[in-house]
C-alpha cells in the first residue's frame, strides 16, 4: 500500500515515527513534510496530502497535528476523502471497518507511543467489512454534493 504523510509543526516529532512504523509493516511512505518545527498551517499539508491520495487510486494518508482535529476537519473537505481521528485502537478499528476511512488522523499531544502503535497496527490489519456499511459510506459520499447544491 502507498501511504502519504504529513503533518504540521505539532507533528513533525510524530510523523518520523509514524513513517517508519508503517514502513515496518511493509508501505511505502512518502513524505510531503514539513521537515522541521517551524510555524506552518495544518490546512496547507491537509490539503497537499489530500490531492495526492486522491490522484493516487488505492492509496491512503496519515495526518498528524498536535490533537488530529484540525488536520481531520481540513481533510474532509475534499470530495473523496473520509479522514478519521483516532485516538484508541477501537477508533481506528471502527474508522476502517465501518467508514471505509481513507486518511487517518493522529494527535501528537494526545497519544503516547504505545497506544500509537497499537492503532497503527489496527488501521493496517482492519478492512472495510462492506456489506451495511456500503450504503452509509455511499450517502458520505453523497454529502459532499449535495451541500454543494
Amino acid at each position: 500500500m502507498k501511504y502519504f504523510i504529513a503533518a504540521d509543526h505539532a507533528g513533525v516529532d510524530f510523523k518520523s515515527i509514524v513513517k517508519e512504523m508503517f514502513e515496518n509493516l511493509g508501505h511505502e511512505v512518502i513524505d510531503l513534510g514539513p521537515t522541521n518545527k517551524d510555524r506552518v498551517d495544518y490546512p496547507d499539508f491537509a490539503a497537499k496530502l489530500c490531492k495526492e491520495v486522491l490522484k493516487n487510486k488505492d492509496s491512503k494518508g496519515i495526518l498528524i497535528c498536535g490533537s488530529g482535529i484540525g488536520m481531520s476537519m481540513a481533510a474532509n473537505k475534499f470530495d473523496g476523502i473520509r479522514a478519521a481521528l483516532c485516538h484508541n485502537e477501537y477508533s481506528a478499528q471502527m474508522a476502517r471497518e465501518h467508514n471505509d476511512a481513507n486518511v487517518i488522523c493522529l494527535g501528537e499531544r494526545v497519544s503516547g507511543l504505545g497506544i500509537l502503535e497499537t492503532i497503527i497496527k489496527t488501521w493496517d490489519k482492519t478492512s472495510f467489512a462492506n456489506g451495511r456499511h456500503e450504503g452509509r459510506v455511499e450517502k458520505i459520499n453523497a454529502l459532499y454534493q449535495s451541500c454543494r447544491a
